[in-house]
C-alpha cells in the first residue's frame, strides 16, 4: 500500500527513552518536516545516536499519558515498511557477510535490509538499475565488482550510503558519517553528500565534528546530557560561545566555503 507523503516527517513531544537502567533521552520535543536538512550536533554520549535509533524503531519511548511519537503522520510502523521511507548509514557495516560480498550486490541489498544477497532474496532488473543510478551518484560504480572488506573506509562509506539511497527514500539518517575517513575521504564524502541534499531528499545528520555540517543543513539541533538544549538556524547556533557551552571548552572558528571549522 502507498503512503501519501507527510510534510511533516517527524513529531516527537515529551519523548523520554531508557536503555538499561538508565533514561538516556530526557523529554524531547521536536518537530522536523520532510525533506528537511539538520544536523544533530554535541558531545559523545549526549543522546545523539539514541535519537536516531528512536526514529528508527531500535528504540521505543517509555510510555506515558503526555507522549507523542509520529513519523511520517502515524503512530505505529511496522519495521519493514518504515525502512522502505528511510535510508540509514551508521558507522558499521550491516552484517559479517558484507566484507565478503561485491559492492553491487551490497547496495541491491538494501531493497531488503539484508547484509548481502541471500539465495532466497528475488532481484529484478528495476532493482539493480536503481542500484546503478545509486552508485552512479556516490561515484561508486567502479566498486561494484570489489568485495567491500578489501576497499578503503571511504569507499565503505560511499557504498553505504548508495546502499541507503537504493529505493529513494524520503529522509536519509546518518550517524557520524565522517568517523574513520581521513581528509581526503571526507572531502569526497560531503561532496557527494551534498547532491543528494540538492537532489531534495532530507537529510538528518548526527555528529560533533562541525565540519560535517554541509553548507545545504540550515538547522542545527544542540544535545548535550539526552536534552535538546538548543535548536535553530545554523547562523544563530554556530557560535564560539554557543559551541563552548555545549562542549565545555574554549573554542575559535572559521568559515570557508559554506563549512564551520573549529580547533
Amino acid at each position: 500500500m502507498l503512503l501519501e507523503r507527510s510534510s511533516e516527517f517527524l513529531r516527537m513531544q515529551q519523548v523520554s527513552v531508557a536503555r538499561g537502567d538508565a533514561i538516556v533521552l530526557h523529554n524531547i520535543n521536536l518537530t522536523i518536516a520532510s525533506g528537511e536538512h539538520v544536523a544533530i550536533l554535541g558531545p559523545n554520549g549526549c543522546g545523539k545516536s539514541t535519537l536516531i535509533k528512536t526514529i528508527t524503531c531500535e528504540c521505543y519511548p517509555i510510555f506515558t499519558p503526555e507522549m507523542q511519537c509520529r513519523l511520517l503522520g502515524r503512530e505505529r510502523w511496522d519495521v519493514s515498511q518504515l525502512r522502505s521511507h528511510l535510508g540509514v548509514v551508521s558507522a558499521d557495516l550491516p552484517g559479517e557477510r558484507t566484507p565478503v560480498s561485491k559492492g553491487r550486490d551490497v547496495v541491491v541489498a538494501g531493497f531488503f535490509s539484508a547484509s548481502t544477497i541471500w539465495p532466497n532474496l528475488h532481484i529484478t532488473e528495476e532493482m539493480r538499475a536503481s542500484a546503478h543510478e545509486a552508485m552512479a551518484l556516490m561515484e561508486a560504480t567502479h566498486l561494484a565488482d570489489k568485495l567491500v572488506g578489501e576497499m578503503s573506509a571511504g569507499e565503505q562509506r560511499r557504498i553505504m550510503i548508495a546502499r541507503a539511497l537504493v529505493h529513494k527514500p524520503e529522509m536519509l539518517l546518518m550517524d557520524e558519517p565522517s568517523n574513520a575517513l581521513d581528509i581526503a575521504a571526507q572531502r569526497e564524502l560531503r561532496d557527494a553528500l551534498r547532491v543528494v541534499a540538492q537532489q531534495g531528499t532530507g537529510i538528518i545528520m548526527v555528529t560533533h565534528h562541525l565540519a560535517d555540517i554541509l553548507p545545504e543543513i540550515n538547522r542545527v539541533i544542540m544535545m548535550q546530557s539526552g536534552r535538546i538544549v538548543a535548536d535553530g538556524p545554523r547562523q544563530q547556533l554556530i557560535t564560539a560561545a554557543r559551541l563552548r557551552e555545549l562542549f565545555g571548552v574554549e573554542v575559535a572558528l572559521t568559515e570557508r566555503d559554506g563549512y564551520w571549522h573549529s580547533w
